[in-house]
């Protein structure tokens, strides 16, 4: 692998200026289906939308918004932007129109590139102003007033029909210490706060990845996660591109089918995910064939069979992710207990990182080979963890400090000093223990701990780990409500329905079948929590509950 220290990299700019120089041939990004971009036509694209911005008089820190589904283009203009000291604002494609019209008013972005798709979404007051709309697709210009009904992509110029010439872009002067993204944030608190990284926080964590993950330009990444997150943005985009890798992305929703049929033919050797892909395939194709089978059932809870056909299913699992996967990064919200223990047995190369958006967003994690059952693994490198004010057991507020740690919240100073310590410890809100190895063990966030009777420590996460391991449980949430614990039940209904259709009950034993199912469940859960951790009762969440984009619940929305 080449030496990546060969020439100092301390912004985003240097980053894709040394790989286009080192990697010019190799193919940087493409959709699975399309014709690929290489480095050297990346950085060329790159410069023609730089040199329009810059001719459209944008300077350093004016703000870009970008709004898109994941595509080669909507990297290019998060590249262009940041490499000419604009700052990119990013928004989640999830982002309702009033969420999205905050941000842009809250932002002040003077440039909104967006996809055909959710052009609709757009808030009228943007479209009204005079600030420009480009579409990311071909990057069409889209003249003052146009609105989703009239919108007519085939009669608008592209960038390309305004730029001047590559070589006459001059580029500008670029300080590592200056902010090169702010990220709004949709936490399962509900309060969207804008939070400022700097060139010099996103390429220390590109950094502090190279000492876990040795990759370089025979390793392929097949996109899933939305760019417009962090945890996608520095570890999926911009640590790739650092090391001459290729980035794949799917051009449309990642159904199973496309999604197979994508990894077949990409046969990536990275992917990067959230636990809820991995764990809905572990219940619905991997436990749900061992389940269906009475002999095989039985067999399956003797320890040493368990294990010989897990491996059996983690084979076969490999092939279905393209067969040269060595490195299946999860992160972004808690992995169940035993769909880890399912990965452990069928060797299958997964590794857990844990980190914030307001830290670029890594701060502990390890590869598959140094990996520990329920452990993020330990710091990375130029990261300092600390547990704040530990009990008994070890347990405390995970604190961090480092380089990739962010400047602040934008526009709010008190929110910025209220996750600060004085001597400049950043308060993660996450409660954790560090073992012998110094590897972090998360326990919960620590505005959800509910305090027992006796001065316990309560962690919801940890019940609802042991609540989703039952068959016909898809998920939960986990509340204290006057002193009693009471969780919320989203059934797996299309197997329940499945399941009385074959049984041929009819559809008003139904509801009596459910009743019977809850209670079954609240029993066995109780059998094995604690005396206080037992919950007082079950109820039956008949909608999926809404997620933010990591896919963690929304938890405000239901306690």
């Amino acid at each position: 692998m080449e030496n990546i220290q060969e020439k100092p990299i301390k912004t985003i700019k240097n980053l894709i200026d040394s790989s286009v120089e080192k990697y010019a041939n190799h193919t940087a990004i493409t959709f699975v289906n399309d014709n690929p971009i290489s480095y050297s036509e990346l950085g060329s694209k790159v410069k023609l939308i730089s040199n329009y911005l810059q001719n459209n008089e944008i300077n350093n820190g004016d703000k870009i918004a970008i709004l898109g589904e994941n595509s080669p283009n909507l990297g290019i203009a998060y590249l262009a932007t940041t490499t000419i000291g604009a700052i990119a604002v990013p928004i989640l494609p999830e982002f309702q129109s009033q969420e999205i019209a905050n941000i842009l008013k809250h932002s002040e972005a003077k440039i909104l590139f967006v996809s055909e798709k959710l052009f609709k979404n757009i808030p009228d007051s943007f479209l009204t102003s005079e600030n420009q709309i480009i579409l990311l697709k071909n990057f069409n210009i889209i003249p003052l007033g146009t609105t989703s009904e009239n919108l007519n992509i085939s009669s608008y110029s592209t960038i390309y029909d305004n730029s001047s010439n590559k070589d006459d872009f001059k580029g500008k002067s670029i300080s590592e210490d200056e902010i090169a993204t702010i990220i709004y944030t949709s936490g399962t608190t509900g309060s969207s706060k804008g939070v400022m990284l700097s060139h010099k926080n996103i390429i220390a964590n590109v950094y502090s990845s190279t000492k876990i993950l040795d990759i370089g330009t025979n390793d392929r990444f097949l996109s899933i996660l939305p760019m417009s997150h962090t945890y996608e943005n520095t570890l999926g985009f911009l640590f790739p591109l650092m090391m001459g890798s290729t980035i794949y992305y799917l051009g449309q929703m990642p159904t199973a089918n496309i999604l197979i049929a994508a990894m077949q033919k990409v046969k990536p050797t990275i992917m990067l995910s959230v636990p809820l892909i991995i764990e809905k395939i572990y219940k619905m194709s991997i436990l749900k064939k061992f389940q269906a089978n009475s002999v095989i059932r039985f067999l399956y809870k003797i320890p040493v069979i368990r294990k010989f056909l897990n491996q059996l299913a983690g084979k076969k699992l490999l092939k279905t992710f393209g067969g040269e996967l060595r490195f299946f990064g999860i992160g972004g919200a808690p992995l169940s207990p035993e769909v880890e223990e399912f990965l452990i047995e069928a060797k299958f190369p997964y590794a857990i990182g844990y980190g914030l958006t307001e830290t670029s967003p890594l701060l502990a994690g390890t590869n598959p080979q140094k990996s520990k059952y329920r452990s993020t693994g330990p710091a990375v490198d130029q990261v300092q963890i600390k547990i704040n004010n530990p009990d008994k057991n070890g347990e405390g507020e995970i604190f961090a400090k480092g380089s990739n740690v962010m400047l602040g919240y934008y526009k709010d100073k008190e929110k910025t000093d209220e996750v600060f310590t004085s001597d400049g410890w950043f308060k993660t809100g996450d409660l954790g223990v560090l073992d012998e190895d110094n590897y972090l063990f998360i326990k919960g966030r620590l505005k959800n701990m509910i305090l027992g009777p006796s001065g316990e420590n309560i962690y919801p996460e940890e019940i609802e780990a042991t609540l989703n391991k039952y068959k016909y449980v898809a998920e939960s949430l986990v509340f204290e409500e006057k002193g009693k614990l009471i969780a919320k039940v989203h059934l797996n209904f299309e197997e329940l329905e499945e399941q009385f259709n074959y049984l041929k009950e009819s559809a008003h034993h139904m509801q009596e079948k459910i009743n019977d199912i809850i209670n079954d469940i609240h029993f066995h859960v109780n059998l094995e929590l604690n005396k206080f951790s037992r919950l007082n009762l079950l109820i039956v969440q008949t909608e999926p509950f809404e997620k933010t984009p990591t896919k963690k619940i929304k938890r405000y929305l239901y306690t």
